[in-house]
């Protein structure tokens, strides 16, 4: 009859011997083996029989640290191996039959107990020089402790496993739920797009003005390059303000409106402005700002954008002349050391829209009504939180798609192949931001103010004009 061992362990079934891995043998099977072959004095047996004894303390012990037991379980199983030494039981005689290997055909003899069930033989009493049979005493099965790490490291990667599936899982459903990215396009949209820039790129023969020192056309590509990789480095999360639990995107918008007005009041550059909003969507996706010191957190990244950008940058005091004291000159400082090391000092990796669009400008030879509408434009997306997903060249090219559109022109091969954006992938884009100039507040915001002066060939209420006339929402 076979007898069965829990756990990770291997069958003994009659007509096999105790030939094979003798340590997947319980230790009491191998002390009673030991104590039918032992043959001499009292002495000679007690030598035979302490060593599998000791063998089996120190198998107890090795599987208690592999099950991680408890000083207590450990002690009571070391306790079980002195007290079955100990224990004889004269009324439960062993019984023995002989099993032949079959590997090599040698006879071999197995002890079993009475009820079948395996046995620990205790030391008996010898008599001239043949071994008595001692009687069985019950015990439990050893565990090997291999078996068992084997066991624990199946679960382990089961566990794992689970873990990993519940993650993607996760991330599957939160995708599938951010309805507000617009990027994405159906998979038929997307590759015809592909296709079409994949030709264009494929046909198109640009003309490389070597003489000009400005463009560096034997690096432009290289630079080109490069700059690709970094715009995406740099970009915020556009779903930080759901973990923001004193602001929203309204306080945003109106801070960069009051931003636009500290830079214009400082006739600082214009890439000065598009780095002081990068920190601030940058420093607000990693860090969680109250209310109170959202003025701060803005007036703080146009300094640290300043400094960096511009030649003669204004002093600290100017901007907290700009707060009406609102903050102290110290906390402005406090902050920058706050605001740097949040962003590991990464600032100069930042490549503003207007970069690429004065490289999509050569598709029309710079032309100076659309290249100044555009920027007004662009500048438009920066109140717009929507646009915080999209790239700086797919700003760009949005503004400059916007702009021919409402200068009559169209968006052909030439402007596709400097842009690197189709129609089709800027569509979803250009609707947000004519919407967003057609809006009933649209002109009690600083940017129309600003962009409405002659300086900026009043591009802004051109602009919203046309979007009136386009939206339905007014005449001409």
């Amino acid at each position: 009859m076979a007898t069965r061992i829990t756990g990770n362990r291997r069958l003994a079934r009659p007509g096999k011997g105790l030939t094979g891995d003798e340590n997947a043998m319980p230790a009491p099977t191998r002390a009673a083996a030991a104590s039918k072959a032992l043959a001499g004095s009292k002495d000679s047996l007690n030598g035979a029989v302490a060593g599998p004894i000791r063998t089996a303390k120190a198998a107890i012990a090795t599987l208690a640290a592999h099950h991680d037991l408890s000083r207590g379980l450990k002690r009571q199983a070391l306790a079980e191996v002195g007290h079955t030494d100990k224990k004889v039981n004269a009324n439960a005689p062993a019984k023995a039959h002989t099993t032949t290997d079959p590997a090599n055909g040698v006879s071999r003899m197995k002890l079993h107990s009475s009820d079948q069930k395996p046995a620990r033989q205790a030391l008996a009493p010898v008599t001239g020089t043949q071994p008595v049979p001692a009687p069985a005493i019950k015990s439990k099965p050893a565990v090997p402790a291999q078996s068992y790490l084997d066991t624990l490291a199946e679960q382990a990667e089961a566990s794992r496993s689970e873990v990993d599936d519940a993650e993607e899982q996760q991330e599957d459903e939160e995708e599938a739920d951010d309805l507000d990215d617009w990027l994405r396009m159906t998979p038929v949209s997307n590759a015809q797009a592909v296709d079409a820039l994949e030709r264009i790129n494929a046909t198109f023969a640009e003309e490389l003005d070597m003489e000009d020192s400005t463009m560096v056309a034997e690096y432009a590509d290289d630079i080109l390059e490069y700059m690709a990789d970094l715009e995406i480095a740099t970009l915020p999360n556009p779903t930080y303000m759901s973990h923001q639990t004193e602001i929203n995107w309204t306080m945003r918008a109106t801070l960069v409106d009051w931003l636009l007005q500290v830079h214009l009041r400082y006739h600082l550059l214009p890439e000065t402005l598009w780095i002081a909003v990068n920190i601030l969507d940058r420093f607000l996706t990693v860090r969680v700002v109250s209310m109170v010191k959202l003025q701060l957190v803005g007036v703080t990244a146009m300094f640290i954008a300043a400094k960096y950008e511009e030649i003669l940058a204004p002093s600290v005091e100017e901007f907290v002349f700009m707060t009406e004291n609102g903050f102290s000159k110290d906390e402005v400082l406090k902050g920058e050391r706050i605001m740097l090391s949040t962003l590991n000092f990464d600032i100069s990796s930042y490549c503003s829209p207007l970069t690429w669009v004065r490289r999509i400008s050569k598709a029309d030879d710079y032309d100076l009504q659309t290249r100044t509408l555009c920027k007004f434009l662009i500048e438009v997306t920066l109140l717009d939180h929507r646009f915080i997903r999209a790239k700086p060249s797919m700003i760009a090219a949005v503004g400059m798609c916007v702009s021919r559109r409402m200068l009559g022109g169209d968006w052909n091969d030439t402007f596709m192949y400097y842009s690197g954006y189709t129609e089709s992938q800027l569509e979803v884009a250009c609707n947000f931001l004519v919407d967003q100039i057609a809006d009933s507040d649209f002109e009690s915001q600083f940017i129309y103010r600003k962009y409405a002066s002659k300086r900026y060939l009043r591009a802004s209420t051109f602009a919203r004009t046309w979007a009136l006339q386009h939206t339905g929402g007014g005449t001409a």
